[in-house]
């Protein structure tokens, strides 16, 4: 998937800027970041983070509010959403928790 450095620094500057106790959808982020329609490079670019890395991505989830992850990366993920606050039912969250800055 092609990207540029400016590219992957703005989606990753959108991403630290999600607010705990919120979450963004990654076509929103793309979009925020100014490449709308991207949302497939958003993924690429969380998928491609160091493990040591301390950007919040488990505050990115699907548009339709759910988990994109499985097994135990998902799991991880419900737990630091719900430490952040954020209420999953049946592995979705609430739109009330999107962010809307």
């Amino acid at each position: 998937m092609s990207q540029n450095p400016e590219m992957r620094e703005a989606i990753l500057l959108v991403i630290n800027a999600i607010p705990k106790g919120r979450v963004a959808a990654y076509g929103q982020i793309a979009e925020m970041a100014g490449f709308p329609g991207r949302a497939r490079l958003v993924g690429y670019i969380l998928r491609n983070l160091p493990s040591d890395s301390n950007l919040p991505w488990h505050r990115v989830l699907n548009s339709q509010g759910k988990l994109s992850l499985d097994g135990p990366s998902g799991q991880e993920q419900q737990r630091r959403l719900e430490n952040d606050g954020v209420s999953l039912y049946k592995g979705k969250v609430a739109k009330a928790y999107f962010w809307q800055p």
